[in-house]
């Protein structure tokens, strides 16, 4: 039985990824900022990226690293660098220091543009620190990620129940739901000759992507409303946006000036040359189907 370490458990992607290592017989160690629920076989390991000594207990006796913890956004860019990159190279750190080779890091598409953002600059820099530690690496680089418990798209949801879906102005990008990306995560632990050294940039079943126009008119039909109009927002008005954004929701913005240098890139598309191999995984969820589930979800759950 295969004994992993996992940051950023308590999280989106985390929790999922946690759910699948389990189903798979896997025990495992999880890194937790404040007190978690009991489990079979989790070893809760209390906390953060810049404290040594707990990622030093996070992995003794592990196997392999799913490195999922980072800073995905905040007004505040200088975060950034800390979270994503220096968290990085403590994990790594503890990873050569208890002997662990397997080191399986989650990334993101923003590292393909770093130009566009401080998040995809420090997601860029992350990523070289795990290509140059001498580990058994493989980089995963999500698309969109979506799914039951996502507070990103949830706003989009809302939106879509009043008749309309705030959209860059032009441009398609990827999806994946949580389960599947999490699969893949999972299915990346055992060391294979296949997956050593490869970057990895996963989709659902459309290879193409979605335009926003497409994800929109989802969305629409996903909430019961399929007469959604998609309102494609200019740069200006996207820009001033996030401003608002942030004198309502101050640190808890979801649409901040550093986001939207990236959203306004036309190509987030998953790259087909760097498709994880099929004997590994495949995805199950397409995204009508996905984005219809999540939609139920946040119905049950009171968020929508």
């Amino acid at each position: 039985m295969s004994k992993i370490a996992i940051t950023g458990a308590t999280g989106f992607v985390g929790k999922a990824t946690l759910d699948v290592a389990l189903h798979k017989a896997m025990r495992v160690r999880a890194l937790t900022r404040r007190p978690a629920a009991p489990r079979d076989r989790v070893e809760w390991v209390s906390g953060t990226l810049d404290n040594t000594a707990s990622l030093d207990d996070l992995v003794e006796g592990c196997d392999a690293v799913i490195h999922i913890a980072g800073l995905t956004n905040t007004p505040n860019v200088g975060r950034f660098e800390a979270a994503n990159v220096t968290g990085t190279a403590n994990m790594i750190a503890a990873a050569q220091k208890a002997g662990i080779e397997r080191f399986v890091f989650v990334s993101s598409l923003a590292a393909r543009e770093p130009d566009l953002s401080a998040y995809g600059t420090s997601k860029a820099r992350a990523e070289k620190l795990v290509q140059d530690s001498g580990l058994n690496w493989t980089i995963v680089r999500p698309p969109g990620v979506y799914g039951p418990g996502d507070k990103d798209y949830l706003d989009l949801f809302k939106a879509a129940k009043l008749g309309f879906v705030p959209v860059p102005p032009e441009g398609a990008s990827s999806l994946i739901h949580v389960e599947d990306l999490a699969r893949l995560l999972v299915a990346l632990v055992p060391a294979n000759p296949k997956t050593k050294g490869q970057m990895y940039e996963p989709w659902d079943d459309n290879a193409y992507g979605y335009t926003h126009k497409d994800l929109a008119k989802m969305i629409g039909e996903a909430v019961g409303n399929p007469n959604a109009i998609a309102a494609s927002l200019p740069p200006q008005i996207m820009q001033w946006g996030a401003k608002l954004d942030g004198l309502i929701r101050g640190s808890k913005a979801k649409l901040t000036e550093d986001r939207v240098g990236y959203m306004l890139h036309k190509d987030w598309v998953s790259d087909l040359r760097r498709a994880p191999p099929i004997s590994i995984w495949q995805a199950v969820w397409d995204a009508e189907a996905g984005l219809k589930m999540t939609a139920e979800w946040y119905k049950d759950k009171g968020w929508l």
